[in-house]
């Protein structure tokens, strides 16, 4: 562990709610933050996942917990219920030791999650 304390923010869509579904793009989503920005396991303080309201058949936790994340953090929080907000959202909120400072930091949005920022259009998602 080495560098400042730093967040990076992800976020995906699940086409329908299932827990499979949760799961597989919880998973995409960590896996990918994790990656592009070079986080190892140890380098990880905690992660906030929130959902919004339509998704209640899994908690995003848990997809991190099975990949190997028992031993850092994990918080789930329901996103509030905004009126014209992007439905079957996971959105994620990582804090990490990186020694990247925060303008070398990539945040991640996948699948529906892209219409979130397209202010980072070509330079953050996936």
């Amino acid at each position: 562990m080495e560098g400042m304390l730093r967040a990076i923010r992800g976020a995906t869509t699940v086409d329908h709610d299932s827990a499979e579904q949760v799961f597989t793009r919880t998973q995409a989503l960590v896996r990918e933050m994790l990656s592009v920005n070079g986080v190892e396991r140890q380098d990880l303080v905690s992660i906030i996942f929130t959902v919004t309201p339509d998704i209640v058949s899994a908690f995003p936790a848990t997809a991190a917990r099975a990949l190997g994340l028992d031993d850092v953090a994990l918080l789930g929080a329901l996103e509030a219920p905004v009126e014209g907000a992007l439905p079957r959202c996971i959105r994620a909120l990582v804090h990490c030791y990186s020694s990247r400072s925060r303008d070398e930091l990539r945040h991640v949005y996948l699948e529906g999650a892209s219409a979130l920022r397209r202010d980072l259009e070509g330079q953050w998602l996936r």
